[in-house]
């Protein structure tokens, strides 16, 4: 019989038990969700970080600790809190032995994020060291690890410093492959533990973070107050917390979190919460609005506190549905409730704001019916315009109606002209990855209405190709990449993409799906060796190593790589920019700065930069940026 054939038996041999540790490094995904180098928020390095702070701050809510401090550079983390300190007797179980943990005491720990005992179990299973220390009462006990292995236990001792539980972790390369931490997307999961946590102060890399306000603080800094058609509105009660106001925004922008946890795929809370407005102000102004039209441009952030919370991952970013106690009302009753008394009272006692929330609604159902019938015409020429074989090639996971495990790797590249996408194409993984292909520079929209996406061809078979129309629950792809040639007109396609998604589509950016693809600007090479360089001073580098007058190369189009090369740039070896928004990003600002008048303020920035820098990479691109703003 052949090897081919040889039948498999099926015997108690075949019956495999792993142990904690090993289980958790063989599959991650189940702990931490998706692995990723860190070019994304949702990566699994920064579930690492919060599984550590989350302990901290559940430490803090029960009211031991008002600081926490966190260092975090390119590859480590260190978190040293205040709090009463993991016993020391039990320190080396708490983050080794699944299932032990202080949180089964519902005496010690009420309404705390994590409950299952897994979070820094996972993390030191995929951190290639790991080392934890208690101070407790005088006395301290550390331990340290080595890939979830326990390899120095050291012997109690006498301690000076503050009560507390120190953690510091280098999460494993083995594991999550060529990472790195972006600063800004700490920042953000920073800021929001501190606005949820008012009074809590975090020192994080050197920086002071502290709210008095909670969410009202934290939509201050997320919204344009120029933008804001009405003050924020802020309701606190019991477990509930939610602050909002309507823009002149596209789109719904919501913050929402549970027990502190950034709920960033929302649940129950934040649907209760949509429900509930809608509701409360069709009875308010006792008119039969259309969800939609109360909803548009509205930006809230919503908190709650539950006993024992029920979420959909171990990661915990979508809440299930549960009760608020154990012998309480529905999530979904407590937040209905709430809001249903609460801001009706509110728009009773600001009649200014019951007026401006009003127009802006009657704004937004004109707007709505302006473009009603352009809306079903656009959708009938992306139907004809036969957009999956024209424009769009898919990948297989979308052609073959794919599950929702692989959707996190999806990606669409956008690119210009047919040489470029024609590379990218012959060079893609089919079945995750998809081409669009730009046909020209497209249109500049910047102060344009949602009017111009539905006439624009480009743009309505873009959004159709997302299945953006209606919000992000549909997305097609996890990652939206624009890569475009590194010459000015590429620079200024991509300037021009950008102000598309910012001005319609601004939660597409603000939820971390757009990325900028880096390409190689140089092939260094000789006879036995060749060197892809992303620098000026990276090839210089090639140069030297190398030597003997090597061949060198620059790409200033992505057509001219080859389908084979291109291969080794958008697989494994990807180089992706995120296009991160920070808390106190104001979009309006952005785009007025970059894309409306020439002001003297901008071409002054050109001009310094253009003093400043020699480097011949970096003047070339400054040239590109000023011939862009000429050009708009």
């Amino acid at each position: 019989m052949s090897d081919k054939t040889k039948k498999v038996e099926y015997t108690e041999d075949s019956i495999k038990s792993l142990d904690w540790r090993e289980h958790i490094r063989l599959r991650p995904g189940m702990y931490i969700g998706k692995l990723g180098d860190g070019s994304a928020a949702d990566d699994g390095i920064y579930i690492l970080v919060k599984e550590i702070v989350d302990n901290s701050i559940d430490e803090h809510m029960m009211g031991h600790g008002k600081q926490i401090d966190i260092v975090v550079d390119e590859q480590k983390v260190e978190v040293r809190d205040y709090g009463r300190g993991i016993p020391l007797g039990k320190v080396i179980d708490c983050v080794s032995k699944i299932n032990t943990g202080g949180k089964y005491d519902s005496g010690a720990f009420q309404k705390s994020v994590g409950l299952n005992g897994v979070g820094t179990k996972a993390v030191n299973a995929l951190s290639s060291y790991f080392r934890v220390q208690s101070i407790r009462d005088g006395r301290t006990k550390v331990a340290e690890f080595e890939k979830g292995i326990l390899v120095k236990d050291h012997k109690e001792a006498s301690s000076d410093e503050k009560n507390g539980t120190y953690i510091g972790f280098l999460p494993d390369n083995t594991v999550f492959r060529n990472f790195r931490f972006i600063p800004e997307f700490c920042n953000e999961l920073i800021q929001n533990y501190t606005y949820l946590n008012a009074g809590l102060t975090i020192n994080f890399n050197g920086k002071r973070y502290y709210s008095e306000k909670g969410l009202l603080d934290l939509l201050s800094h997320k919204i344009d107050q120029e933008n804001a058609r009405y003050p924020i509105i802020h309701l606190k009660g019991n477990d509930i917390e939610l602050a909002m106001t309507h823009g002149n925004q596209y789109g719904e922008e919501y913050y929402s979190f549970v027990n502190g946890q950034n709920t960033t795929q929302g649940g129950t809370h934040l649907a209760a919460f949509r429900e509930a407005v809608v509701k409360t102000v069709r009875e308010f102004y006792k008119k039969e609005f259309d969800a939609a039209d109360i909803r548009a441009s509205i930006v809230a952030a919503v908190a709650i506190r539950v006993q024992e919370p029920v979420f959909e991952s171990q990661t915990k970013t979508k809440l299930g549905s549960i009760n608020i106690a154990h012998d309480g009302p529905t999530v979904r009753n407590f937040v209905n409730d709430f809001v249903k008394k609460e801001l009706d009272n509110y728009l009773h006692k600001n009649p200014s704001v019951a007026d401006a929330l009003n127009k802006r609604i009657l704004q937004s159902e004109r707007e709505r019916k302006d473009i009603a019938g352009i809306k079903k015409l656009a959708n009938e020429r992306a139907k004809k315009a036969n957009l999956h074989n024209k424009k769009l090639r898919d990948c297989k996971f979308h052609l073959d109606e794919g599950k929702n495990e692989k959707k996190f790797e999806t990606t669409l590249f956008i690119t210009e002209g047919d040489s470029a996408s024609g590379s990218i194409t012959k060079s893609r993984d089919v079945e995750t990855q998809a081409v669009f292909s730009l046909r020209g520079k497209p249109l500049n929209c910047f102060g344009l209405t949602k009017k111009i996406v539905y006439e624009n061809e480009e743009f309505n078979l873009l959004q159709h190709a997302l299945n953006i129309e209606d919000g992000l629950d549909s997305l097609r792809y996890n990652k939206v990449v624009i890569a475009t040639d590194a010459d000015v007109d590429g620079m200024h396609i991509r300037l021009l993409m950008l102000t598309f998604f910012l001005q319609f589509f601004p939660d597409l950016v603000r939820n971390g799906h757009v990325y900028i693809l880096e390409t190689p600007l140089f092939r260094v090479r000789n006879k036995k060796e060749t060197i892809y360089c992303y620098s000026e001073e990276a090839k210089q580098k090639a140069i030297e190593k190398l030597g003997a007058k090597p061949e060198i190369t620059r790409f200033k189009g992505l057509g001219e790589i080859s389908p084979d090369e291109f291969g080794m740039f958008i697989g494994e070896n990807i180089k992706l920019q995120p296009v991160i928004l920070q808390n106190d990003t104001s979009i309006s600002k952005i785009l007025n700065y970059y894309m409306g008048k020439n002001t003297q303020e901008r071409q002054q920035f050109i001009i310094d930069n253009l003093r400043i820098e020699k480097d011949p990479l970096l003047e070339l691109k400054k040239q590109a940026e000023n011939e862009m703003m000429e050009a708009l």
